[in-house]
């Protein structure tokens, strides 16, 4: 019961960091500027582990 809780609540939590990262991409005016925000994107996971 509990470990079904913690699952429903992880993958809530991993659906909102998607659809975050997702509208931060989608933000992009071209295809320099979405390179640039996937390179920050990728460099900051790293620096949250």
């Amino acid at each position: 019961m509990i470990a079904a809780l913690f699952m429903g609540l992880s993958n809530w939590f991993e659906r909102l960091e998607r659809q975050g990262r997702d509208a931060y991409l989608a933000e992009s005016h071209d295809i320099v500027e979405l390179e640039h925000r996937i390179r920050v994107l990728e460099t900051e996971s790293f620096r949250v582990l």
